[in-house]
């Protein structure tokens, strides 16, 4: 049986030095870039290999030019999933501990890897916070795996670009989405970009509403209840959700496809990209 949106831990547990199994750890903290990777060293879970975001998910931004967390080249991610032993066939499993809501930083790593045609890819159901309460194993140190060849199938099918989302975000048969939270969609205690408000068009949907007090996803129908209250039953290919950088966007698209809807888009530059063209407009409110 293969994952390709969430797993639980003890689905996980049941499968710890299973050759055919990738686990990979993502937590990140925008305001101490570093503490991820300590964390890591000093405890994970057992066989996980370290995603670093700024390194290993992203590509250096260009002020000015980029958003703040670029895609990879489709080279690099293939380097990088191949050191991690990743293949044809083999579940991937990614996880975080951010605290506003679990996965917000492992689905980046899961969206990359449906980009290049990898569908057995699933967020860790309550991360490593979950991990820890239910007492399973924990493991110190760095690991490697055995390289194996990934061989990528590209989908730009899943990517937006900045052209093609103001051509869209005043169409009614699609649905731009800000994923970010509802403060920062409205222009306010914006503290991150430089600029304050949201693309026009666009639906206020705050990704942290996807989890509920347990730390867990929300139940399908919940969250498809949601996603449809909001958006409308717009197909999936006609939604597309940003963020800040392209990063927590991806933890709504985990939850609209694991609601049944269907596939959405990214626009991976995002907020931070946006605002990078002065002629672009900005709403506020």
């Amino acid at each position: 049986m293969s994952y390709q949106t969430l797993v639980s831990a003890e689905v996980l547990i049941s499968h710890l030095g299973d050759p055919n199994w990738v686990i990979v750890d993502c937590r990140f903290t925008l305001t101490d870039t570093e503490r991820g990777r300590q964390d890591y060293r000093q405890a994970h879970i057992p066989g996980a290999v370290y995603a670093y975001l700024d390194e290993d998910l992203s590509t250096p931004h260009i002020p000015g030019s980029t958003g703040r967390h670029p895609l990879p080249s489709i080279d690099s991610l293939v380097a990088t999933f191949s050191n991690w032993g990743i293949s044809q066939g083999v579940q991937v499993v990614a996880y975080d501990d951010d605290p506003s809501a679990s996965g917000a930083i492992a689905a980046r790593l899961w969206w990359c890897l449906r980009w290049l045609g990898h569908d057995n890819v699933a967020v860790l159901d309550g991360g490593w916070l979950r991990w820890l309460k239910l007492g399973h194993p924990t493991q110190g140190g760095e690991e490697r795996r055995k390289s194996r060849r990934f061989i990528p199938s590209p989908r730009p099918e899943l990517l937006a670009s900045a052209q093609e989302v103001d051509q869209i975000r005043s169409d009614s048969a699609y649905r731009l989405v800000d994923s970010r939270s509802a403060d920062r969609y409205r222009g306010e205690n914006e503290t991150i970009d430089p600029v304050a408000g949201h693309i026009p068009g666009a639906r206020s949907v705050p990704f942290v509403e996807n989890v509920g007090k347990d730390g867990l996803f929300r139940p399908k129908d919940e969250l498809k209840a949601r996603f449809n209250s909001l958006l409308g039953e717009v197909p999936g290919q006609n939604v597309i959700f940003y963020c800040g950088s392209g990063v927590t966007a991806a933890h709504n698209l985990v939850a609209f496809q694991h609601a049944g809807l269907g596939e959405a888009r990214l626009y991976a530059g995002s907020w931070s990209e946006w605002i990078v063209d002065l002629s672009r407009q900005v709403a506020r409110g």
